[in-house]
């Protein structure tokens, strides 16, 4: 193979994850990150020995990442050290005048799964297996003929695999996930179990297509992991390999534009410590927000979409995090908790209805890795991630820049960040503690930092400052989602949680091998062979 000149645009999961492919390939690479650190949105951020993962916290499909590590000449076992969560994780309801619920433990497993369902429902257990059996199928069916299948041309939707996989799958995108959910059972918390994977899509339950009921395979099924030394690790592992492979990685470089000439790809101008540079390059991958790249990078004659593309395109939510290290053991919270409000629609409608608005009482989502990871806090202590979804709109505001100290009765963090993301962060807290049952909680924070909607759209250039990109919505599934491939420039690729196949680690690393598909010119519907 003719070694090409490749230039990566963003230094996260997915733009780290295709250097590794092309350099394995035998392409001379190039990296170009942003901001200081390495991995995107699967950030890592550290204060007084508590180590927080700032963005990605759950390990699904497992085999994707073991797919990606043996075409890079590893194993998941070599590069990672996962301890399976079992539960799988907590739930609290929303409490009501009368008394509050007592948390429900979700463990992994068919059996479990189904002996919790039949605790709360009768006869929703032997529905609940039926419903697995139906997720699985439909999950394996996506991944051996569409997760991985690049779709270059119309002939490709009429391959073997397409076709024998089409009846799994085809019937359940114009059905609701909570129509199809609510069909079955009839218990609000069991309904929600099966629903909440689509907050992991950057969509309502009530939009996305059956289809993702696919999702319960995952974390019902196959069960949920937990990589020690956090998501980091990860990165790390993409690092050193990438390295390993010969790949250059710059960071602290924005790129400021992608040109074109004859109808091909030329070459990438940056801007870095004030001087601008421009690399050359056969082939460009933009594994950053495809909104940014269209509209700011690329000159008018060369984007793929029309302006009415994003004037349409319905953005999943934004989000306020809030990482807490916290004094004494919070044995209320498991490694995952979730906390559910009783109003899904008002909940939803909040974020992606007509009149967008802070959610009353949201469902909250919590992560404490000191549960499994004594690396993560200093003895004694908890570290806690809180997930507060929030309309994408980057008016919301910014978080703080992190800190120590006594927090005092309310913890509060004082006069940084903006007040609005501030005031999220407060009645996330406060909420936390009161279903929990933690009334001292706000006293026993010692750090604590934020970050808003603003900050993704300033750190990130996400579009609408999203945290995740396009919602899962039937128009933006699967190969309507985006492109992988220019429809203008030769030699321009697309990468990342904003395009094809979607949100998540695993759907970032498939969309590398999607790039690399589309470099050699290869239409096979499933996983590359693996050497």
């Amino acid at each position: 193979m003719t070694r090409s000149r490749a230039v990566v645009i963003g230094g996260g999961v997915s733009g780290l994850a295709t250097a590794c492919l092309l350099a394995r390939d035998g392409h001379q690479v190039t990296v170009l990150e942003k901001n200081d650190e390495l991995g995107g949105r699967a950030g890592a951020w550290e204060q007084d020995g508590f180590l927080f993962d700032t963005g990605p916290s759950w390990f699904l499909m497992p085999e994707v990442f073991e797919h990606f590590y043996r075409l890079m000449g590893t194993t998941t076992a070599e590069q990672l050290d996962l301890v399976p969560l079992q539960p799988g994780y907590r739930l609290y309801g929303e409490p009501t005048k009368a008394a509050a619920e007592p948390p429900i433990d979700v463990r992994s497993g068919v059996d479990a799964a189904a002996e919790l369902f039949e605790s709360r429902e009768p006869g929703a257990g032997d529905r609940l297996r039926r419903y697995l059996a139906s997720a699985t199928g439909a999950y394996r069916a996506a991944v051996t003929s569409f997760l991985y299948n690049p779709f270059a041309s119309w002939r490709d939707f009429a391959s073997a695999k397409v076709l024998a996989a089409a009846p799994a799958v085809l019937p359940l995108l114009p059905r609701p996930l909570w129509n199809f959910v609510s069909r079955r059972f009839d218990d609000l918390r069991l309904r929600q179990i099966l629903g909440y994977p689509a907050v992991f899509l950057g969509t309502s339950p009530f939009e996305a297509p059956a289809l993702y009921h696919l999702m319960s395979h995952m974390d019902l099924v196959d069960g949920v992991k937990y990589p020690l030394g956090g998501f980091r690790r990860f990165v790390t592992s993409l690092v050193d390999i990438a390295r390993a492979n010969g790949v250059e990685i710059v960071t602290g470089c924005e790129v400021v534009a992608i040109t074109s000439a004859d109808g091909a790809v030329r070459a990438v101008d940056y801007e870095r410590s004030d001087a601008r540079h421009r690399l050359h390059a056969d082939i460009v991958v933009s594994a950053i927000d495809e909104h940014h790249t269209e509209t700011v990078l690329l000159e008018h004659a060369d984007r793929s979409y029309k302006q009415t593309r994003w004037e349409r395109q319905v953005t999943g939510p934004s989000a306020v995090l809030v990482m807490l290290g916290v004094r004494g053991a919070l044995p209320e919270l498991l490694h995952h908790t979730l906390f559910f409000s009783n109003d899904w629609h008002d909940n939803f409608d909040a974020i992606f209805g007509d009149r967008q608005r802070i959610p009353r009482n949201p469902s909250l989502y919590v992560c404490k890795p000191s549960a499994t990871d004594a690396e993560v806090a200093p003895e004694g202590h908890e570290n806690l991630f809180v997930l507060v979804p929030v309309p994408p709109d980057p008016s919301i505001g910014h978080g703080d820049a992190g800190g120590s100290g006594d927090r005092g009765e309310t913890g509060r963090s004082g006069t940084s960040g903006d007040a609005q993301v501030n005031a999220i962060a407060d009645d996330a807290i406060a909420q936390i503690a009161t279903w929990a049952g933690i009334p001292d909680l706000p006293s026993r924070i010692v750090v604590r930092r934020t970050v808003g909607p603003a900050d993704f759209a300033t750190q990130f250039n996400t579009f609408r400052g999203s945290a995740l990109g396009p919602a899962h919505t039937l128009g933006q599934s699967a190969f309507f989602r985006g492109i992988t491939r220019s429809r203008r420039v030769d030699g321009l690729y697309y990468a990342g949680a904003t395009t094809v196949p979607g949100v998540g680690l695993p759907m970032c690393l498939i969309s590398a091998e999607l790039v690399l598909k589309h470099v050699r010119g290869d239409h096979s519907p499933g996983p590359l062979e693996e050497p």
